[in-house]
């Protein structure tokens, strides 16, 4: 932070700071959703629809924000979203946000797509022991990436099914969008794809990209190859969560993409209740998409989601001031958390339910 400048009191205030300290080129990457952007403004919007309806008189001590997924104990549910290529907004990147993750008590999720090594990044922060993974059109190659997350200590595999190819990105497009030299993917570097020629009248989309995207087979092989936990991120039918859950899965991530893939999905918001009800507490259910304050949280976990990812507002604080931007960011958004649960008549997250909100899709 510059000195003298006001400091930032809200994820909205890293958003408008960010901005000016990212090139065009990144602001584009980061900032920027699919086509038209609806489904990134419907994020927004959705939540804001939603008003909270307090219980008071429930004051005293021994609150907290502690939970209990897939094994292990969380201090909150606010967890570090996978985003890759973050030395696009600060040159220690993935690192710095690992160490931020650990500061704060936040488990963080790497992206395959990383900019730093996985091994790099969980040396770097204690709590950053969930990779997510796109599989790979060879499978010796996803298991390679696998092997890999295995050695260096993670604990969950974050499978992301809703991106086989890339959504329409006009913000990038017209920005010209390309990663500067340095910057890759360095969990990728040595994994390369099968060569797929096309004959006249082929189309790229469907007989070079599809033809070798995953299937729901893939996370059933993936399942018998890793003592990992698996959790699929990408998920916006109560069809496809039961799927999951019936494929054996260990969790869900209601999740859009951030607006990034297709537009004019619907707001992970809107649709996480019929998910919550269609798979009945057979898995966990997680939700990103949104998240810009602690009462965005409580609406969340109030709908049945027993944790939230967040992953812009983590960029911005770490393109704004490295990896004490990021730790700032989350501890506005668990205070923010603690604030609204309490304001609201919650003691601990077993109090929080769909009773304290008002406007929400109910299951």
């Amino acid at each position: 932070m510059e000195t003298g400048a006001p400091s930032p009191v809200s994820l909205a205030d890293y958003e408008r700071l960010a901005e000016q300290r990212l090139d065009a080129n990144a602001w584009a990457y980061f900032a920027g959703g699919s086509a038209d952007e609806i489904t990134l403004r419907w994020n927004r919007e959705s939540f804001d629809r939603i008003a909270v309806s307090p219980r008071v008189l429930n004051g005293g001590p021994g609150g907290h924000t502690r939970l209990s997924l897939l094994g292990q104990r969380y201090e909150h549910p606010i967890f570090v979203a996978p985003v890759a290529y973050q030395k696009l907004a600060h040159a220690d990147g993935e690192r710095a946000t690992a160490a931020a993750a650990e500061a704060q008590d936040a488990c963080m999720v790497l992206s395959t797509q990383a900019s730093v090594s996985l091994e790099d990044a969980a040396d770097a922060g204690a709590s950053c022991r969930w990779f997510q993974l796109y599989v790979q059109p060879v499978r010796e190659a996803t298991l390679s990436l696998v092997r890999r997350a295995e050695a260096a200590g993670y604990e969950v595999l974050v499978v992301t099914v809703d991106a086989p190819i890339n959504g329409v990105r006009n913000r990038e497009h017209r920005a010209g969008f390309s990663l500067p030299v340095g910057i890759v993917a360095e969990n990728l570097k040595d994994i390369g794809g099968p060569a797929v020629e096309l004959a006249r009248g082929q189309s790229a989309v469907f007989d070079r990209f599809m033809a070798v995207a995953p299937t729901w087979d893939d996370i059933v092989w993936l399942s018998a190859e890793t003592r990992l936990p698996i959790v699929v991120k990408g998920i916006l039918s109560a069809e496809d969560a039961v799927r999951a859950a019936d494929a054996g899965v260990a969790g869900i991530i209601v999740s859009n993409h951030g607006g990034r893939t297709l537009d004019t999905l619907p707001a992970t918001i809107d649709v996480l209740p019929g998910i919550v009800s269609a798979v009945a507490g057979r898995v966990p259910v997680l939700l990103d998409g949104g998240i810009r304050r602690g009462t965005d949280v409580l609406k969340a976990l109030a709908l049945g989601a027993q944790a939230v990812l967040v992953g812009r507002p983590i960029i911005y604080g770490l393109a704004v001031n490295g990896a004490y931007g990021v730790a700032h960011v989350l501890r506005l958004l668990r205070d923010e958390l603690e604030v609204a649960m309490a304001l609201s008549g919650c003691r601990t997250l077993a109090d929080v339910g769909p009773h304290l909100v008002i406007g929400g899709r109910r299951g």
